[in-house]
């Protein structure tokens, strides 16, 4: 069954013989994760997509139509409408603002700071006052990357300047930012209540 082609898989599959979904899945799992994983950045979550794509395939096969376009085609619309849908879901529930005050922990290095005594929410207060300290090329070069995964010549292309001015917003913000979080507490405090 391996060597059929695609739209012959599909054939079969509507035809009631079901291993030809495991052929379809084998060859094409790695595209469809990869796209759901560009688009929800998360790989528990892009795992998610790709399964319910293929459960998606089995159940409404009889839909497919050859003459419209090929299975890859088909494929790569489900799983990118299916990644987008499960997106919106998670900016709904706010699955991606829990996950910034890690993410930024991560790209600030600061292990040495006591990061395990506060919540979630005092880390999350923390890094926004941190934020607001930065310019605003700064913030929104450090958002991108940090909250959205976007690479640094993804954000040169969005924001529209060049490689080299990213990376200087970047490393600068970065530097500030953990200036601040790494300054004493009363200095935190002094922001805040500006």
């Amino acid at each position: 069954m391996e060597r059929l082609e695609d739209d012959e898989l599909m054939a079969r599959l509507k035809d009631g013989c079901h291993d030809a979904l495991g052929v379809i899945f084998d060859r094409y799992h790695r595209l469809v994760f990869s796209i759901a994983l560009k688009i929800v950045r998360d790989r528990g979550e892009a795992e998610d997509v790709m399964q319910n794509v293929f459960l998606e395939i089995f159940k409404s096969v009889t839909q497919f139509d050859p003459s419209k376009g090929s299975t890859r085609v088909w494929l790569l619309q489900y799983a990118y409408h299916r990644a987008i849908s499960r997106k919106e879901y998670l900016n709904a529930r706010s699955f991606y603002k829990q996950e910034e005050a890690s993410c930024l922990e991560q790209i600030l290095k600061v292990e040495d700071f006591a990061f395990r005594k506060l919540t979630a929410v005092e880390v999350g207060h923390l890094l926004d006052q941190g934020m607001a300290t930065l310019s605003a090329p700064q913030r929104r070069v450090i958002e991108l990357a940090a909250y959205q995964g976007l690479s640094m010549s993804e954000i040169a292309n969005q924001m529209r300047e060049s490689l080299v001015n990213v990376r200087n917003h970047y490393y600068r913000g970065l530097r500030k930012l953990r200036a601040f979080v790494e300054s004493p507490a009363d200095q935190h405090n002094a922001v805040s209540d500006e």
